[in-house]
């Protein structure tokens, strides 16, 4: 995880382009890791941020004419990365997204002006409602929304992980999951950890995780242990039932999304108390 809007020694990295929002990107989309399956996700629908990657996504209840949602990591906020147990909530924001064709190429804009949900607690997910339907984004741009999984990941299933910011994408497999993940004062449960092959980097957070067999978002990308730090900053490590703790250096891991689907209702209006749900809650 490489922290947006800060201006360190880390920041000014390979990564510092996507922290501070510089057009980096090569004009095609460019791969990395395994070829390329017969049937290879897309960049249909994954958008840029100005420091991160994300994706219109398309719940499980999800109507043509309901809001189009935003997904993407919770540390990839303008406001700032939330503090271990915050829960940000319906909260006034304004920002715009570049979609993307399925070629990489740009399609335009779509603008948001609330976070319906956000946090780095228990999993690291932003989801930002947009001002357009997704009717009115198929109808502008011809693009669809990525379907969001509703069912837990399989390992050893083949998954692509697609940038947005830098117009790439990184194929491998699901090799399991940490049962715990700590990085720094943040620690995440379940969280999906990649083959080696997909060797992400700064400004690929956020990017939605794609089940190749299915098309369906299984996860969103978040972070990577870069030096072989010890549950440090850019380095987390796995966790076990009994508390041991192991590095992984160059692994690289996300956050599952299909506990999302339970807490949004009719209209994909938030409902935290809704049944099913289990994402963290604001401090009473």
């Amino acid at each position: 995880m490489r922290k947006p809007l800060v201006s360190t020694l880390a920041a000014a990295l390979f990564g510092a382009a996507a922290l501070t929002g510089i057009a980096a990107a090569p004009a095609a989309a460019a791969d990395s890791g395994k070829a390329a399956p017969k049937a290879a996700p897309s960049f249909e629908g994954t958008v840029a941020l100005s420091n991160c990657s994300g994706s219109v996504v398309k719940l499980k209840d999800s109507k043509p004419g309901d809001p189009a949602l935003v997904l993407s990591n919770g540390h990839c906020l303008q406001e700032g990365m939330p503090g271990a147990g915050e829960v940000v909530v319906n909260k006034k924001t304004s920002r715009d997204f570049t979609l993307l064709n399925a070629d990489g190429s740009d399609a335009g804009k779509v603008h948001s002006d609330k976070i319906a949900y956000a946090t780095m607690t228990d999993t690291d997910i932003s989801v930002y409602e947009t001002t357009s339907t997704y009717r009115e984004i198929k109808q502008k741009y011809g693009i669809d929304a990525l379907k969001l999984d509703a069912k837990h990941p399989r390992q050893g299933r083949d998954i692509t992980v697609v940038s947005g910011y830098w117009k790439e994408t990184y194929r491998c497999a699901v090799d399991g999951f940490a049962h715990r993940l700590k990085e720094a004062d943040w620690t995440w449960k379940d969280s999906i950890r990649y083959t080696m092959a997909c060797q992400t980097k700064g400004g690929t957070s956020g990017s939605p995780v794609i089940d190749n067999a299915t098309g369906k978002v299984i996860g969103v990308n978040n972070t990577h242990n870069e030096d072989g730090e010890r549950c440090t900053l850019n380095n987390p490590c796995e966790v076990d039932k009994n508390g041991n703790v192991t590095v992984r250096h160059l692994n690289a891991y996300g956050q599952q999304t299909y506990l999302i689907n339970p807490c949004f209702g009719r209209g994909n209006q938030l409902d935290l108390d809704a049944r099913g749900c289990v994402l963290p809650e604001p401090k009473k």
